[in-house]
Order: C-alpha cells, then sequence, then structure tokens
C-alpha cells in the first residue's frame, strides 16, 4: 500500500480532493515545563482513544495553528500539536538560550511521556521533517510511521541553494539584491552571520529591519514569487516575526545541530513502519531532489509528488495530505 511513487498533478485529482476536516477546538491545553527556564505549549485535539500522531511544524520557530489539526479524522485521530522552544505560545519567547535539535527531541519525549502515550505516528512538514526523521531514527520504538511534507535534509547544499547566490537566488535577483544588499560588504560573504549578528545587536532598529528583510526573501521564495514586499516595521513585533527569525537563523547559523548528512547517514536507524514523503513538484524552499533522495534511501516508502508548491495549505498538497492521513488509518483500521 505504501511503497511507489504517486503523481498527482491531474485534473481527475482536482476533482476529487479531500477538502481539510472541519474545524476543531482543543479538548486539552498543557504547558509543560521541560527545564527551569523553557515552558511548551501543547494542544490535544480529537479522539482521546484514537490513533496518537504529533504534527511537527516548520521554521524553524514557526508554531503550531488551530487548522494544523484539521489534516486528521477527528474521530480516528488523537492529535497533539505542540509549539517548539521559543516558538507560538512556548514560553519564553525567541529564546535561543538551550535552544537546539537535542534539546526539541528531549522535548518531544517529555511530552510524550507526560500524554502516556507508547507510541506514536509522526506529521511532520518543512524543518519539521528534518526533526521528524532525526526522532526517528533516535528514538525508531516509538514511531508508528511518518507522513512527511516538503522535506528539508538540512545539508549544505540545502542551505546553499536559499542562502548562497548560485542558488535560488538565480530565480529571484532582483529579490536577492534586497536581501543581501544592504549589509555591509563583509556581511555579504556571510549572510548567516550577518544576519545572526544583526539579530543579536542591541540597536532595535536593525533586528527590525533584518527581520523584516529575512521574512520578505523567505516569503518570495515560498510563494513562488507572488509575495515580494517587506514586512512593516509595526507589524514585525506585533505578530512575532522577530521571536521567529531568531529562532529560525540561530539553527541556520548553526547546521541546525547536525553533522553534515546526518539524516540519510543515520537511514538504517528508522524503523520499519509506513513512510509518506509527499513533496511539491515546484517546491523553491526545498527542492524535490530531496524527496526523491530520501524515496530511494527509504525501502517501501512512499513518494507522493503534488502539482503544488511548498505550503501545506495549498489546496492540492492539503488534499494530498489528507489523503495519506486517511490511508494511514484504514491501513489500521484493515491490517
Amino acid at each position: 500500500m505504501w511503497a511507489g511513487i504517486a503523481w498527482l498533478p491531474t485534473q481527475a485529482f482536482v476533482l476529487t480532493m479531500k477538502a481539510l476536516f472541519p474545524p476543531l477546538e482543543p479538548h486539552k491545553k498543557h504547558d509543560l515545563s521541560v527545564d527551569g527556564l523553557h515552558k511548551i505549549h501543547v494542544h490535544e485535539y480529537g479522539n482521546q482513544q484514537g490513533i496518537p500522531v504529533v504534527f511537527l511544524h516548520g521554521g524553524p520557530g514557526s508554531g503550531c495553528k488551530p487548522d494544523h489539526a484539521r489534516f486528521f479524522n477527528p474521530e480516528d485521530y488523537r492529535i497533539i500539536l505542540f509549539d517548539q522552544r521559543g516558538s507560538g505560545l512556548s514560553t519564553p519567547t525567541g529564546e535561543l538560550t538551550d535552544n537546539n535539535t537535542e534539546h526539541l527531541l528531549a522535548d518531544m519525549e517529555a511530552i510524550r511521556k507526560y500524554l502516556q502515550i507508547d507510541q506514536w505516528m509522526l506529521f511532520a512538514g518543512s524543518w519539521g521533517a528534518t526533526l521528524a526523521l532525526v526522532y526517528a531514527e533516535t528514538y525508531p520504538a516509538r514511531v508508528t510511521g511518518l507522513i512527511l511534507r516538503g522535506v528539508f535534509l538540512a545539508r549544505q547544499k540545502d542551505l546553499d541553494w536559499f542562502f548562497e547566490g548560485k542558488g535560488v537566488a538565480r530565480i529571484f535577483p532582483q529579490a536577492w539584491e534586497a536581501f543581501s544588499a544592504w549589509l555591509p560588504e563583509v556581511g555579504q560573504d556571510d549572510l548567516l552571520t550577518a544576519y545572526y549578528n544583526c539579530l543579536q545587536s542591541d540597536n532595535a532598529k536593525l533586528n527590525t529591519l533584518a527581520a523584516s528583510a529575512w521574512s520578505a526573501w523567505g516569503d518570495t521564495v515560498v510563494t513562488n514569487g507572488s509575495i515580494q514586499q517587506k514586512t512593516k516595521d509595526n507589524e514585525v513585533a506585533s505578530n512575532g516575526l522577530l521571536a521567529k527569525t531568531r529562532i529560525e537563523i540561530h539553527y541556520a547559523r548553526h547546521h541546525y545541530f547536525l553533522s553534515e548528512n546526518y539524516i540519510l547517514g543515520h537511514i538504517s536507524q528508522l524503523p520499519d513502519v509506513p513512510v509518506s514523503i509527499v513533496h511539491g513538484r515546484h517546491d523553491l524552499i526545498c527542492p524535490f531532489e530531496a524527496a526523491w533522495t530520501l524515496h530511494q534511501a527509504i525501502p517501501g516508502s512512499r513518494l507522493v509528488a503534488v502539482d503544488s508548491g511548498h505550503l501545506a495549505s495549498e489546496t492540492a498538497m492539503a488534499a494530498a495530505l489528507v489523503n495519506e492521513t486517511e490511508i494511514f488509518a484504514d491501513s489500521l483500521r484493515h491490517p
């Protein structure tokens, strides 16, 4: 049922797409203290006796939204959403101290134990897919399956694609110039360090300028050029953009706290469970090559190629993801 490749660009698929499930209200909320500094915000939705699934958001730093629970049939799933350290409603907001991949893995284990879940399914996108793969390689006995969207493997070439002038900058040269040219000349040789220093500065105006420029570049790429405008200064603080940007740059500058090619180098440690890789053929944040490479590295995995970009909210992508959660639930009902 899982192995193989599914291509979903056709008009027939568009006409039969499954919509997101109706909006849900969480039936439980938790603020879990995981150390002396960080509290992790957790929401539970759906059937308390259903298939446990944890949603891993991207960014890093983006946080969860209520609509993220709508990828799952609430009658079938016990749905767990949590905001990673410093993200969303987790506190302290934007905190970088003790905030790295190892800590996030430990937080996931703390949440799992707190909720008294023995095993759970991982549903994750972008950076969340990175975290899901590392978690599954580290705690294989705790994972029942993976649905991964917009795979990001955190290799050096994945960073270079986004942060070097020879990558996606060639598609959006005007936006790239706006992203890089305002920095001092020395900073243009190492954009990540330059932006990191701007965001760590005590100069609030510089913080805002850097966060706005970073966001504008990301918005341009993730929407395939349909959004090309800077965030207004008064929106940077009000919508949490400054905190999100600090976390995102913190992780990128430290290579996501993973050694080079860590995920593929440890792929043999993945559990023998269903793995679905859902990827947009027009994804410019995470090119399709990453999904293809991961699919080839995981025997029996299912690769779903969608006629969309990177965002889970795109109609075709959302439908493909709902379809995968339905397939997974059906496989458990009829093993």
